[in-house]
């Protein structure tokens, strides 16, 4: 029961995520909203010209050709300004580009602020239109939608003030400090939705994890990718049903975020009879697409980090600080890792047989992935290789076993080598040993504290 609770909430939130990086969705629900607003708006209008109840005050009154004017004024007005914000959005879109990397410009394609914004106007163009459209003869002499003309006036007036927040938050947006805050917050978020899987309640039945994957690999069917692309997304809880109905056992050997080549291997299936099955079913359960997500991709949060941090390092940008705000983040969103990081390796069925065994990336290679990158990028630098080494003295403190350690010291013996080979400052190598050897001092704590337990 909790399995299948887990994997509907991730499909939730990759539904949610698909939705959010397109720049189309909220505009339209709000050109949908605009339509509702007219046709309510213009029946109220009708009902009003009927004489079926009087217009309050502060409805604007005129004639037909002064409604026409203010309207045909306001929509090429907003129209105008429709192409300044597009505008707006493609130099935002292109300086992410060149200065974050291109893997972040999804970032800013995704922000709520410039999809609302870009809806606000493009619904009061389109309600605007709609009113002037209306306007015309009638019975009882010209038509005209006194509460329509008011309505986008003040339509136009809330587009004003969304116009100033839009001028705001983009200033704000492109900054890079607040760019690394809010990638790191979407790590912090997959690390939340994907990391509790294991904790798992309800019968164990049938043969183990490690005899599973001996079969599959000696005698089971190899199925095959059949497409190329990166893996997106993956239906765990349909593969469980498939698997179920054909009393099988599926092997998944790539996990979202690995790039997958169509005709080479992709999955094994136990036993090989269940394969044709298996097969039809599989690309339906798996996206595939030209890029990476992290809804089910950890690692592609921390590379993210990792990207800016190396262009921040490279000799034609050299910002040191940058660089440091990225450790600090990758840190942060490490000691959650060391903390509740239990992903899903192992899906069952309802009576607690294994169906499905997925590829998940580990807590050694999600540390490595971390910092190698950053500290190959950082050779001769005293203040980056201090700020790792804090980095990983943070994550010390938050581990539990002695394999969470292990991998922390061996990235902060790497970092102590480099600054010998790199560095030829004396002090700045004193500085950076100081560093070193307070991990080893709270890595012996620990494990000293461990053994009094």
């Amino acid at each position: 029961m909790y399995r299948s609770l887990f994997s509907s909430a991730l499909s939730s939130h990759w539904r949610r995520e698909v939705l959010r990086t397109s720049l189309w969705f909220v505009p339209s629900l709000e050109v949908v909203a605009a339509i509702g607003l007219f046709i309510g708006t213009l029946a109220a209008d009708r009902a009003a010209y009927r004489g079926e109840f009087a217009l309050p005050g502060w409805v604007i009154s005129g004639s037909a050709d002064a409604a026409r004017q203010i309207l045909t004024t306001i929509a090429a007005a907003i129209i105008t300004v429709v192409g300044v914000v597009f505008s707006i959005i493609l130099v935002t879109l292109t300086l992410a580009s060149t200065q974050f990397g291109p893997r972040m410009l999804r970032n800013f394609i995704r922000d709520r602020g410039t999809q609302v914004t870009l809806g606000t106007f493009v619904a009061t163009f389109v309600y605007s239109v709609l009113v002037l459209v209306s306007i015309g003869t009638g019975s009882h002499g010209d038509f005209v939608p006194h509460i329509g003309v008011t309505v986008t006036i003040g339509l136009t007036v809330i587009d004003l003030a969304v116009l100033i927040y839009f001028i705001h938050h983009t200033a704000i947006s492109i900054q890079l400090p607040q760019v690394i805050a809010s990638i790191a917050a979407d790590l912090a978020e997959a690390i939340k939705e994907q990391g509790g899987g294991q904790d798992r309640t309800g019968p164990e039945n049938g043969p183990t994890t490690v005899e599973l994957v001996n079969r599959t690999e000696s005698s089971g069917a190899v199925l095959l990718a059949p497409v190329s692309g990166y893996v997106q997304f993956i239906k765990h809880q349909n593969l469980v049903r498939l698997a179920t109905g054909a009393d099988a056992v599926i092997n998944l050997e790539h996990r979202p975020g690995h790039f997958i080549v169509r005709g080479h291997r992709f999955a094994t299936v136990w036993p090989p009879e269940a394969a044709p099955l298996v097969r039809q079913a599989l690309g339906r359960a798996h996206i595939i697409g030209p890029y990476r997500t992290l809804t089910q991709d950890v690692s592609f949060g921390i590379d993210q980090l990792v990207e800016i941090a190396i262009r921040a390092l490279s000799a034609a940008v050299n910002d040191t600080f940058t660089a440091m705000t990225c450790i600090d983040w990758l840190g942060e969103n490490l000691c959650k890792i060391v903390a509740g990081w239990h992903p899903a390796r192992v899906h069952r069925d309802a009576q607690g047989y294994v169906r499905v065994i997925t590829a998940e990336p580990s807590y050694d290679r999600l540390v490595q992935r971390s910092f190698e990158k950053i500290r190959q990028s950082s050779l001769g630098m005293p203040a980056v290789m201090i700020r790792e080494l804090e980095a990983l003295t943070r994550i010390m403190a938050e581990t539990t076993s002695d394999g969470q350690r292990r991998v922390l010291l061996e990235q902060a013996a790497m970092i102590d080598r480099a600054s010998e080979r790199s560095v030829p400052e004396a002090a700045d190598r004193a500085d950076i040993r100081r560093r070193y050897e307070a991990i080893l001092t709270m890595e012996s704590r620990l494990t000293a504290r461990g053994q009094n337990a």
